[in-house]
């Protein structure tokens, strides 16, 4: 029976449950997640849209980025051959000093500017713009603080030129280059993360038009500096680091102007000091790997020197490594496009899309090896005429040309996989890779052939056909699931000791 005395209430009603607020986050996971992962589903067949439709995407990316490279590469010229008109010994500083410089200060910032690749194309597809613009400020503080060191050493540079016997006249000159080069690290700095915040997103065309710009500046005011005040190898480097000024303020106008950092930027705040470690686990090994490609260069020209007559085998590799940067433009170009895609699909949780990208990205890589090869081979006998008339050099490059062409088959590729691992965030397996395949092997290789077998300047070209690793390659075009903190082992690997970290995108609640 019912107490009438009984305090008859109603129950309150329940909480409503609270709100809850998914945050995007980028993290760095170990791979040890890897164990934890269901049975991998075997990859759907790719149909022909699929390869037209990435095709269409990775052109479209690539093309502006070639044409941009091929405008850069059109100004390095014009400077070198207005070192060449200025004397000899110009030419010998400004060629040792872009050297020295390419060691110590671009492919160093160029290098670690890409660690912030991946992270920026894998927020951009996780739908997360804000960290873009946060990536970029860091990246920028990140390379200027890396820029002061790099610049006590330029400025020191005549101590250890003087240290390696090199001749004083040519130091002298060469350091004079290199001071008035200074500002290009303040312009690089800004420049490299810029173009690479404005891949992310697919945006390729502003930095075309800013090297339009600053090309359309490079000769007047290389005619103005070397002609009219005859300044010299003072007046070439000053005009290549104004011309950088003009692009990089160029670009940044154009972006402004045209809005193209609204749906990205954030203000710059204290944030861009803080949380530093995935840019810079990622940057260390991007620098290394590029550094070790960019050096061996410089490496041959040393042995090959050290050949009978260096002169005409020193000269005949600078021919055919001018000719290595052209052929070099288009596989890099596709490997910075597919980096992009790669990264942009895994961001937005759509592996399947980025193995179609690899797989396409490195089928035309292939198709530019061929083309590559047959045009270093049916240019063989012309190609070295347009340098020089000497008939050592003229023949020395002949008898090398076809033998760059082969190495192109394999470098292409490998070019292109370099870009679909820098998308899975691992630079570093791009770093082994080179290191052992260029260094560990192929020097001892080069070496071997070049001197104790007397083949001489062709062998130091052939070795690089063995640091093409193919079944490495058909690993690179088997992408992560970064959200399922998955991973693709190298053939070999020890999975035990595998502890390269993955920046992969991270969903919480709270």
């Amino acid at each position: 029976m019912c107490n009438p005395n009984a305090d008859h209430k109603h129950p309150p009603p329940p909480p409503s449950p609270p709100q809850r607020h998914l945050f995007l986050d980028l993290i760095s996971v170990p791979t040890t997640f890897k164990h934890q992962l269901p049975t991998k589903r075997p990859p759907s067949r790719i149909t022909p849209s699929q390869i037209f439709t990435e095709t269409n995407a990775l052109l479209n990316l690539a093309f502006p980025i070639a044409l941009t490279a091929l405008i850069f590469y059109a100004r390095s010229m014009l400077s070198m051959l207005l070192l060449g008109h200025l004397g000899d010994i110009e030419l010998a500083a400004g060629s040792l000093a872009i050297a020295f410089a390419n060691i110590t200060g671009y492919s160093v910032l160029s290098g670690l500017a890409l660690g912030m690749e991946p992270l920026c194309s894998q927020a951009f597809g996780a739908q997360r713009p804000k960290l873009l613009s946060l990536t970029l400020q860091r990246a920028v503080i990140f390379l200027l603080v890396c820029s002061v060191p790099i610049t006590f050493l330029w400025l020191n540079i005549s101590k250890i030129l003087l240290y390696l016997h090199q001749d004083p006249s040519i130091t002298r000159l060469a350091h004079t280059y290199l001071a008035f080069s200074l500002p290009d690290l303040v312009t690089n700095s800004f420049i490299h993360p810029i173009r690479i915040y404005l891949r992310a997103q697919g945006i390729t065309h502003p930095l075309t038009l800013a090297s339009l710009v600053g090309t359309a500046f490079h000769l007047p005011i290389n005619f103005l500096l070397v002609s009219r005040l005859r300044l010299g190898v003072a007046g070439v480097a000053a005009a290549s680091a104004l011309s950088n000024v003009v692009v990089l303020v160029a670009l940044v106008v154009y972006i402004w102007v045209r809005g193209l950092h609204v749906p990205t930027w954030t203000k710059p705040s204290l944030k861009c000091f803080t949380g530093w470690a995935p840019l810079v686990r990622l940057a260390a090994p991007s620098c290394v790997s590029v550094c070790l490609e960019w050096w061996w260069y410089e490496i041959m020209i040393v042995l090959c020197g050290l050949l009978v007559d260096p002169k005409a085998t020193v000269a005949s590799m600078g021919v055919l490594i001018q000719t290595t940067s052209l052929l070099y433009v288009f596989p890099s170009s596709l490997g910075f496009a597919v980096s992009t895609r790669v990264g942009n699909e895994l961001g937005a949780n759509r592996p399947e899309n980025a193995r179609v990208s690899a797989i396409v990205s490195i089928f035309l890589a292939g198709l530019m090896g061929l083309s590559a090869m047959t045009f270093a081979t049916s240019m063989r006998n012309l190609w070295a005429q347009m340098y020089t008339n000497d008939l050592n050099i003229v023949r020395l490059t002949s008898a090398a040309l076809p033998i760059l062409g082969l190495c192109e088959l394999g470098n292409c590729p490998q070019t292109v996989g370099c870009g679909v691992v820098r998308g899975t965030a691992r630079p570093s397996t791009a770093a082994n890779v080179n290191l052992g395949a260029f260094y560990l092997v192929g020097m001892p290789v080069a070496i071997g052939v070049g001197f104790l077998l007397g083949v001489g300047f062709s062998g130091l070209m052939l070795y690089v056909v063995g640091t093409t690793n193919w079944e490495y390659q058909a690993m690179r075009a088997q992408l992560l699931t970064c959200t399922g903190y998955g991973e693709t082992k190298l053939p070999c690997d020890d999975d035990e000791n595998d502890s390269e970290h993955l920046i992969c995108i991270n969903v919480t609640s709270t």
